[in-house]
Parts: C-alpha cells; sequence; structure tokens
C-alpha cells in the first residue's frame, strides 16, 4: 500500500508539473483573448510592464554587440597597421643587416691578415737566431773546415737580408692594424645602426600589442555586459510565467482557444484531466489505508525485519566461515600431498612409475586400495597426514579428492561382499576384512568413508572414524594459517608433491630422511614443493623462531648450501646450482632451485620408504 501510495504522489507530481507547463504555453498564446476578460486585467498590466523591460534589455544588448563589433574591427585595423608597420621596419632591417655581415667579413679577413704578418716577423726573428747559433757554432769549430769562410760569408749575406725583410713586415704590420681598427669602427657603427632599428622595431610591436591587449580587454567587458544582459532578459521572460499561467488557467476554465494554436486547449483539459484522476487515485488509497488494522500492519513490518536480520546474521556467518581446508585431525604433524594430475603430466614420474612400481604404491600409501578408482587418471590430489603420538606411534590419516563424484567407487564398495557397512552419527562407513585367515583375520584392517562430495576418507579404520568425525564437527580440526602456509597452498597448482611439517625433526622418524639434521632442527616449519618436471623444480619454505636466526640461517643458505642442503647419508645436493633465497619477513625463508634428476628420484624412493642402500650407492 505504502509503494501504490509513493507512486501514486510521484505520478501526480510529474502530471501537475505537466499541467502547469500546458496552461502556461496556453496563457502565452491567448494574450489577446485574455483582453476580453475584466479580471485578467491586472496579468495583461504586468505583462505589458514586462515586456517593455525586456525592450529595453533588448535593446541594450543590441548596443552593446554594436559596440564589440566596433571594437572588433578597430583590433583588426589595428593587427593591420601593426602588419605594415613591422614589414616597413624589417625591410629597413634588412640593408643594415646585410652591411654588419660585410663589415663582419672584412674585419675577419684584415684579422687573418695580421695574423700572417706577425707569424711571418717570428719567423724571421727565428731564422735570425738560427743563422746567429749556426755563425756562433761555425766559428767555435777547431780546427776550421775547409770552406770556413764560403759558409761564414753565406750566413752572414743570408743574415743582411733579414733586416729588410722585418723592416717590411713592420710596416705591412702597421698596416694590417691600421685595417682592423678600421674595420672593427666599421662593424660597431654597423650594429649600432642595426640595435637602433631593432629596438624601433621592438617598441613598435610592443605598442601594437598594448592597444591590442587594451581593445581585448573591452571586448571582454562588453561580451560579460551582453551576458549580464541576456540573463536579465530571461529572467523578465521567467517572471511573466505566472501571469501567462493565471491566463492560460483562465481559458481553460472558460473554454478559450488561441485561434492560431487551438491544440493548447486540448492539452490543458487532458491534462487536467490526468491530475484529476490522480488525485482521485490518491484520495482513494488514503481511504483504503486509514481501514487497514495498524495492529496487522505492525506484525507485517515485524515480520520484514526478522527476515531482513536473519538474512543478515546468514551473511554474516557465510562470509566469516573458514576457507575450505582438508578437514585433517588437530594433531597432525606432517602432511603429505600428492597432485595426481601433476603427477600424471610429468614425464619423469611417469618413467618412474613404470620403471619402479612399487614407488607410486609407496607414496600413495592406503589409497591404492580404494575400489572402483583409477588413481592416476581419476584422482586429484591424495592427502596423507601423519602424526606421532608421545608412545612413538605413528598414525595416517589418508584422504583421495577424486576428479568427479565419488559414486562410481560407492557402488564399488557396495557391490563388493567383503565389505560392511555401518554409520557414524549416519555418515556411512565401509570396512573391510583381511583375506588371510590368522587369528586377527576377524577385524577389519581397511575402511573407506565418503566426507564430501567428491573426498574419501581411507586407511584403517581407526583413523578414518577420526576423519569422519572431524568432517562432523565433532572432533576439532587442524588449522594453520599464516603467510608461509598460505603461500605453500598456492604452490598446489605447480607442484607435483607436497610436504609440510609442523614438527621437522619428526620428519626423521615418519620417512627416510630427506633433510640435513641442523636444517630440521633449526625450523620451526618446514615445507618442501617439488614440480617434477624436466629440469625438476623445487622450493623449501622455512619458518624460523626469531629474526636473529632467520638471518643466520639465510645467510648459512646462501654462504654453505651444501651443507644445509643435501639428503642425508649421500653425496647429493638438492641443487644443481646456488639456490635463490629469500626472506619474506622477520621468520619466514623461501629458497628456489633446481633438483638433479637422481636427487629427485632419491627423495621420492624416501618419502615411499622404498630406496635401498643398492640404490643409494647407485646415485
Amino acid at each position: 500500500m505504502k509503494v501504490k501510495r509513493q507512486r501514486t504522489r510521484i505520478a501526480l507530481r510529474h502530471e501537475k508539473r505537466l499541467l502547469q507547463r500546458s496552461e502556461i504555453n496556453l496563457g502565452r498564446e491567448g494574450t489577446a483573448q485574455a483582453a476580453n476578460f475584466p479580471e485578467l486585467r491586472n496579468e495583461i498590466v504586468a505583462l505589458k510592464k514586462l515586456e517593455q523591460e525586456q525592450k529595453e534589455v533588448a535593446l541594450q544588448i543590441a548596443r552593446i554587440e554594436e559596440g564589440i563589433k566596433t571594437i572588433e574591427e578597430e583590433r583588426q585595423q589595428n593587427a593591420r597597421e601593426q602588419a605594415e608597420a613591422l614589414t616597413k621596419l624589417e625591410a629597413d632591417k634588412k640593408p643594415l643587416l646585410q652591411q654588419r655581415h660585410q663589415a663582419k667579413h672584412n674585419l675577419d679577413v684584415c684579422e687573418r691578415e695580421l695574423a700572417g704578418v706577425e707569424r711571418r716577423i717570428q719567423e724571421s726573428e727565428a731564422a735570425d737566431r738560427n743563422l746567429l747559433k749556426e755563425l756562433t757554432d761555425l766559428h767555435a769549430l777547431n780546427p776550421q773546415p775547409a770552406d770556413f769562410e764560403a759558409r761564414s760569408a753565406s750566413i752572414t749575406t743570408r743574415r743582411a737580408r733579414l733586416p729588410d725583410e722585418r723592416a717590411e713586415l713592420i710596416r705591412a704590420r702597421l698596416g694590417s692594424a691600421d685595417a682592423v681598427r678600421l674595420a672593427k669602427e666599421k662593424l660597431n657603427t654597423a650594429e649600432a645602426e642595426l640595435s637602433a632599428v631593432e629596438k624601433n622595431i621592438a617598441r613598435t610591436r610592443s605598442e601594437f600589442e598594448a592597444r591590442d591587449r587594451k581593445l581585448d580587454d573591452n571586448i571582454r567587458a562588453q561580451q560579460e555586459a551582453a551576458r549580464e544582459a541576456r540573463a536579465r532578459h530571461q529572467t523578465v521572460e521567467e517572471r511573466k510565467n505566472p501571469a501567462y499561467l493565471s491566463i492560460g488557467r483562465h481559458l481553460a476554465a472558460k473554454g478559450v482557444a488561441p485561434p492560431n494554436a487551438p491544440r493548447l486547449l486540448a492539452e490543458a483539459h487532458r491534462r487536467r484531466e490526468a491530475v484529476d484522476a490522480h488525485l482521485q487515485h490518491k484520495a482513494e488509497l488514503a481511504l483504503l489505508s486509514s481501514q487497514i488494522d495498524k495492529q496487522e500492519l505492525r506484525k507485517f513490518y515485524f515480520s520484514v525485519f526478522s527476515v531482513l536480520v536473519l538474512l543478515a546474521l546468514i551473511l554474516l556467518v557465510v562470509f566469516q566461515s573458514p576457507r575450505g581446508r582438508e578437514w585433517l585431525p588437530q594433531e597432525t604433524d606432517t602432511i603429505l600431498s600428492i597432485n595426481a594430475e601433476q603427477f600424471e603430466r610429468a614425464n619423469l614420474a611417469k618413467r618412474w612409475r613404470d620403471e619402479e612400481p612399487a614407488l607410486w604404491t609407496g607414496l600413495i600409501g592406503a589409497a591404492v586400495s580404494v575400489p572402483g578408482l583409477n588413481l592416476p587418471r581419476d584422482a586429484v590430489r591424495i592427502t596423507r597426514a601423519l602424526t606421532t603420538n608421545e608412545a612413538g606411534e605413528t598414525r595416517e590419516f589418508n584422504l583421495v579428492q577424486a576428479r568427479r563424484d565419488v559414486s562410481k567407487a560407492i557402488r564399488a564398495i557396495t557391490t563388493d561382499k567383503s565389505f560392511q557397512k555401518r554409520s557414524i552419527s549416519g555418515l556411512p562407513v565401509w570396512e573391510r576384512k583381511p583375506a588371510s585367515a590368522d587369528a586377527t583375520a576377524d577385524k577389519p584392517d581397511f575402511a573407506v568413508a565418503r566426507v564430501g562430495p567428491a573426498t574419501l576418507a581411507v586407511g584403517a579404520p581407526e583413523e578414518v572414524d577420526e576423519l569422519v568425525l572431524v568432517r562432523l564437527g565433532m572432533k576439532p580440526d587442524l588449522k594453520i594459517t599464516g603467510q608461509l602456509f598460505d603461500r605453500f597452498q598456492a604452490l598446489d597448482r605447480d607442484s607435483a608433491l607436497r610436504i609440510i611439517s609442523r614438527d621437522p625433526p619428526d620428519l626423521a622418524r615418519v620417512f627416510h630422511p630427506i633433510f640435513t639434521r641442523e636444517l630440521l632442527e633449526v625450523s620451526q616449519l618446514l615445507g618442501l614443493a617439488v614440480n617434477l618436471q624436466n629440469p625438476v623444480k623445487a622450493r623449501v619454505l622455512i619458518k624460523v623462531n626469531s629474526s636473529t636466526r632467520t638471518t643466520d640461517l639465510a645467510r648459512n643458505l646462501h654462504d654453505k648450501p651444501q651443507q644445509w642442503l643435501r639428503l642425508p647419508d649421500t653425496q647429493l645436493l638438492l641443487y644443481t646450482q646456488t639456490p635463490e633465497v629469500q626472506t619474506h619477513d622477520s621468520s619466514n625463508i623461501e629458497l628456489r632451485f633446481t633438483m638433479p634428476e637422481g636427487t629427485a628420484r632419491l627423495l621420492l624412493e624416501r618419502l615411499a620408504k622404498t630406496d635401498t642402500p643398492q640404490a643409494v650407492a647407485a646415485y
């Protein structure tokens, strides 16, 4: 009801606006007919006053536009005069510029001639010194050479010619110096005349530009005045609307239409009918609303509010629920995750599995006994979670995530007579007794339970029962959070095998040793991811207790990797080149390296516990 009333109000406001607009249009066109009605005399007088004011404003706008046009013509005339004056001055400047260039060229020529004369004078003086030295050396010879007289006369003759040549060069130098001085005077005169012309050009340009700026300011002022006048004209036009509205309503009430626009009367009547209809509908809705039981309305509002609150709580629970996880027991210490898709895609893994079938069986553990599933083809991931109790006994929890629904495996189990079905809180569990005929044959050794749409819990009955209880929420599950674990989870897409341990020293008891004792003891959380492609890429994620130990460990791993990154009891290193060491924060270290093929195979064999001393020696 409230929605209908609100929609009616909106529609009524819209129709009223349309009615007012149509009545104004009718009044504007029917001003001549309004003169026949004395009751509209005040509106007509007001319209005449406003029209007179509009005429005055229009006349003012016309004068302003005429002034703008005149100023534009003055600007154009100023631009033409500026162009003519500058053209004339540039023409006067051109010969002066040529004279300056010629004077500069003459000065350069005179300076080169003067420099040449100076050089010849210096050469003459140097020649005189050389001849004097030769003559002195000749007289110093003892005994004197046979041609002493001839050589002495030759040198003396040559020296006698030098003073005349030097005097002639000195006179030439004086003449060249005078020529240089005259050339400089001519150049200075030409530059002074050119500078005067350039100053005249700059002064003329600045005068014309100042005049143009003044005219431009006048134009802007006139344009601003024109805008204000047009705004005033529009304001006056809007002030006429009330008078037009009164005239239009009166004409619509009397049924008088302007001869040139009779359609306006019909439109006004149509809009009036629409407004009346909406008013009537509004009144009907108001009557219905007043007849509604207030108590029932309160109940309705309370119901709506309760539903909204419930939805808010549901959304809060959904968004704050933990993300999907493996649903492993809380006491889990080590997780070995095998990505069956990556394992099937990796050439090395397929070759090793064909050469050594026990390797695959040892890696997947109890998952190999699941009937109805071809694990390399049907499985996506196989997760083995291991924990060691205080007595040193190792418990293993296995989860198999299928590529699609596990209904095929469930059907195979239900048709297998060796399996017996029981339930835990409504969740079915199938147990199988061993085929041997010994004394413990009546005790089941293998169980399967469906703990998800595509997930099976497999293994020993006690461990499967605990996985079921964890999935039902009857026992706490494992929650590992933090930056390092998030990065480890992100490696699932690219890694065929991942292993992470919350108790790294316990790895040596759960599997055959794959890390050195020093690395296990210093680590608080240790993870390894291997992709098994060719070449084999590996990542090691380490969490250390303190930032100081993190820095020391990162430095040791970088400086002495052969001590920390090798397979125990062998000479095999985990890397082919020096690992890339990255420290992400005060406690997390990440190593990236390429692993040798032999090391990778022995690593898998140790995880599968199929390695032998002979095999280790072969590597």
